[in-house]
């Protein structure tokens, strides 16, 4: 009984190897949002039903099938001008909620122009449901009657990576059954706990692969769009009768301050830095040439002084 208990744990084991080493560890950007409802899932197939959803998830795909269903994740990036930035970033979370999806992350702060006024901009991200993508993007769009500053959507097909981790949850789920009737059917301790910690080792993979298995369906379901919201004062020219200076005057003043800031700090470096480094250097220098220069001129002048004449003995 313990000989072919230990066979069974070794052979489980090597399983249980070959599928941990089978799945790298896949980094993504993306976040998982575990507390929102997944909409439906958006599945691009050349055969419809050629696979058959599992109880393990909402993409699970029968291993029978011979055309597997395609997993595609969408995100989207836009960048519009509006007349007023936060009454769209409103507009736009009503409309994520509305289609059944929700706000990730709304940002605004302030930003300063040229000729000094400040205009609010907002950075925000929501998620909709994968097959109303279109739609949202229209209507974000439809906020301004200016063009698009910048649009762009991306598709990840992650078909593969979801088969990988179904195949591998199977055989561990598998081996999860076979390790629970070794134990049931165990008599030893030391054998209970053994097969025990292989039990627990084999769920917490489980858990692992689901988990994994979850992003990718709920990235698939909802899709992010990052929408970034700029006041039209800050991206319009100057109009005045018709002319457009395009700005030339607003340049021309930033110039003058960035010339008049360049003197300040070459003044304030100069009295910070540049001339005590300077006095450091040549005021040892220039007292060792004037104190060179004082014993030459002192030397000289004892060589022109007259030479002492003879002396007179006084006279009696």
């Amino acid at each position: 009984m313990i000989k072919r208990l230990s066979i069974t744990l070794v052979i489980l084991s090597l399983l249980l190897a070959s599928c941990s080493a089978a799945m790298p560890n896949r980094e993504s950007e993306q976040t998982v949002y575990m507390e929102e409802p997944a909409a439906a899932p958006v599945m691009e197939s050349e055969s419809l039903g050629a696979g058959a959803y599992s109880d393990r998830g909402l993409f699970a795909i029968d291993n029978a099938a011979t055309t597997p269903e395609r997993l595609v994740i969408k995100n989207a990036n836009l960048a519009i001008s509006v007349e007023d930035p936060t009454i769209s970033m409103e507009t736009i979370s009503k409309l994520a909620e509305a289609m059944g999806g929700f706000v990730v992350s709304a940002d605004m702060y302030q930003q300063t122009l040229s000729n000094g006024v400040k205009v609010p901009q907002v950075s925000m991200t929501i998620r909709v449901p994968a097959e109303k993508l279109d739609e949202a993007m229209a209507t974000i769009k439809a906020e301004t009657d200016l063009p698009v500053i910048s649009e762009n959507i991306s598709s990840q097909d992650v078909t593969a990576e979801y088969t990988d981790l179904n195949s591998q949850l199977t055989n561990l789920e598998a081996a999860e059954k076979q390790l629970q009737e070794i134990m049931d059917s165990a008599n030893r301790t030391e054998d209970v706990l053994a097969v025990y910690s292989q039990l627990v080792s084999v769920r917490e993979q489980i858990e692992v692969k689901k988990g994994q298995m979850l992003y990718y369906e709920r990235s698939a379901a909802l899709s992010a769009i990052t929408v970034q919201l700029y006041a039209n004062a800050a991206t319009q020219p100057l109009t005045i009768g018709g002319w457009q200076p395009k700005g030339v005057a607003n340049e021309a003043l930033q110039s003058l301050v960035n010339a008049l800031q360049a003197n300040g700090n070459f003044v304030i470096r100069s009295v910070i830095l540049y001339i005590p480094v300077l006095a450091i250097i040549f005021v040892p220098i220039i007292l060792i040439i004037w104190g060179i220069r004082k014993l030459v001129r002192k030397n000289r002048q004892g060589k022109s002084a007259p030479p002492p004449g003879p002396i007179t003995p006084p006279e009696a």
